[in-house]
């Protein structure tokens, strides 16, 4: 991506609505060549137990196998699918997340909501003139609303509501008659959520606020053409709420200009959109055309120009769980080593990615001695599983979690992940033989002839006699890894030297 144009690509999944978005990046400048579009409603095919039904998943493959053969040819370097509360909270969702991959064509990223929020204000920041004016951002999706507040290129704060408006238009506008009692009773469901936030945010204050996606850009366009004002405002949104209520349905009211896509959900959103401005007391909103999808494309474009948006995270929790740098630094050293002499067989591509992993996971394979000493590694593997981690995916965070947890201990727990790509058990050595040599803390030199190979899933160290003499805690540790690894039905030999 450097200086040629090249075409990139992204996919997001919201409970609402696909979206297919191709743009031609040239040098950081975006040019849109295509944008595709279906009203999935996934989060409408949730049932009371958080289940997906079948004809919701068929709605979805059929739109995915569609999007999949747009983006034949595409290297998945330049394709990055994303998806949000639907996949977040169904319960059956894991059988369909690998339907949903193989239909597409390409790996689906099952993003957590605070990392919505930040690449949705990734996409405004980029789009938008705040001319350094702090922002309230606002999405209302299908299954959930992102807060974000900020000034400057990363937000200050970002939350993830469960409020949408499919799922409010589900769940109090299923009746063939509106009523005023249908709206106040989500009005008031919303704000009671919104209100876990509302002090701090207020606090903080903002001077403009912005509504993204097609809750707030359906409102503020019918708003225009009723010819109540530029803006989205309560005062109006409170107009064409009586509206709908005389009429009894918003297909009824006939408000002007409003989407026939958008009329199933449009009272559930107006209902949310009141609640945020009732409870965090919004004068009025712009519609930003920016969303989910431009924060993906620039986020995506940012990590091919260094400005890799985990690699910003990583430092901040080595600050915030006050890591070692330095120790850092040795196990890495050693480490990426280690997985060079085990992935000899690897494409460059392929090492290229673990060494990334493998790297960050160096970085952060101590933040859990900031809570104890003992079974440090575990609080580490649940910190990086658990924590928000801007620029990380769920499924990034899932596979440090489980090199970091792996960095010492008893082996049989992976076992009880289910089966691991043979690179990430290259990571896994490189990190936990990394570990087992530096815990002096202290520089640590391998002899010129050590010598370490692996044939399948056998791993073999060669160490001179001499240098095990020497360090003794070491060489006896050495020892215990060979029970070790023979417990998750891998060989690991210790050749000695003379």
């Amino acid at each position: 991506m450097n200086n040629a144009s090249t075409m990139i690509a992204s996919v997001d999944l919201g409970s609402n609505s696909f979206r297919l978005q191709i743009c031609v990046n040239t040098n950081g400048q975006l040019q849109i060549i295509e944008n595709i579009k279906q009203m999935v409603r996934l989060a409408g095919g949730l049932d009371e137990n958080k289940n997906l039904d079948e004809a919701s998943q068929q709605r979805a493959l059929a739109c995915l196998a569609q999007f999949g053969e747009r983006l034949r040819g595409f290297s998945p370097k330049y394709v990055r699918a994303v998806a949000t509360n639907t996949f977040r909270v169904a319960k059956n969702i894991k059988p369909f997340h690998k339907q949903a991959e193989q239909a597409l064509g390409f790996p689906i990223e099952i993003i957590a909501g605070r990392e919505e929020a930040r690449l949705i204000y990734t996409g405004v920041v980029h789009t938008f003139n705040a001319r350094g004016k702090k922002m309230l951002v606002v999405d209302i999706g299908g299954g959930s609303t992102e807060f974000i507040l900020g000034q400057k290129l990363q937000p200050s704060h970002t939350e993830s509501l469960p409020l949408g408006c499919v799922t409010y238009s589900k769940r109090f506008f299923q009746t063939k008659h509106i009523t005023k009692k249908d709206f106040q009773a989500a009005i008031d469901a919303a704000r009671s959520d919104i209100q876990r936030i509302s002090k701090r945010y207020k606090k903080r204050g903002w001077d403009i606020a912005l509504g993204t996606s097609g809750t707030a850009k359906s409102i503020a366009t019918v708003i225009k053409a009723e010819g109540l004002g530029e803006y989205i405002t309560l005062k109006a949104m409170r107009i064409l709420t009586d509206k709908i209520i005389d009429a009894g349905s918003v297909k009824k009211a006939k408000l002007t200009e409003l989407n026939p896509e958008r009329i199933e959900v449009f009272a559930g959103g107006l209902a949310v959109l009141m609640a945020v401005f009732e409870e965090l007391d919004v004068e009025q909103m712009a519609f930003n055309e920016a969303a989910l999808r431009d924060g993906v494309f620039y986020d995506l474009i940012g990590r091919d120009y260094e400005n890799d948006m985990r690699e910003q995270t990583v430092v901040e929790f080595q600050n915030r769980y006050h890591v070692s740098k330095n120790q850092a630094q040795r196990v890495h050293y050693i480490a990426d080593n280690f997985l060079r002499s085990l992935a000899q067989n690897a494409s460059e591509q392929e090492l290229n990615y673990w060494q990334d992993y493998l790297r960050w996971a160096c970085m952060l394979h101590e933040v859990g001695l900031d809570i104890a000493h003992t079974a440090y590694h575990k609080h580490t593997a649940y910190i990086l599983a658990q924590a928000d981690m801007p620029g990380f995916s769920r499924a990034e965070q899932s596979i440090l979690s489980r090199i970091t947890l792996a960095q010492r201990g008893d082996l049989k727990k992976l076992n009880e992940m289910g089966s691991l790509p043979e690179m990430q058990w290259n990571t896994i050595f490189a990190l936990r033989f990394a570990v087992l040599f530096c815990r002096g803390r202290v520089k640590v030199t391998l002899p010129k002839h050590a010598l370490l190979k692996r044939n399948d899933s056998k791993v073999t160290l060669q160490m001179p006699q001499s240098w095990l003499n020497k360090n003794s805690l070491t060489a006896a540790a050495l020892q215990h890894e060979i029970t070790d690894w023979k417990k998750v039905g891998r060989v690991f030999e210790l050749v000695v030297l003379d």
